[in-house]
């Protein structure tokens, strides 16, 4: 991962912005991490990776299922 200093960052924008698509930049201030930044695909692999939810194909099979057998829940549920 690059690593720069805030002030490198603020000075040299459009370098961190063309190392940021390479990968990961860290920004540090004092010698302390402050921010990273990702490029879009980066971010949106992220955010993708990290939202719960069900699988598309269990999903799927989940509504097949409720169409197929409505009448047997509801049979049930009484």
């Amino acid at each position: 991962m690059n690593t720069l200093n805030a002030t490198d960052a603020k000075n040299r924008f459009g370098r961190m912005i063309d190392l940021a698509r390479s990968g990961p930049v860290r920004i540090q201030k004092n010698g302390r991490d402050v921010a990273v930044v990702l490029s879009p695909e980066e971010f949106h692999r992220l955010a993708q990776a990290a939202e719960p939810g069900v699988d598309p194909l269990v999903d799927r099979l989940h509504e097949d299922s409720i169409r197929r057998y409505a009448k047997v829940y509801e049979a049930l549920a009484r």
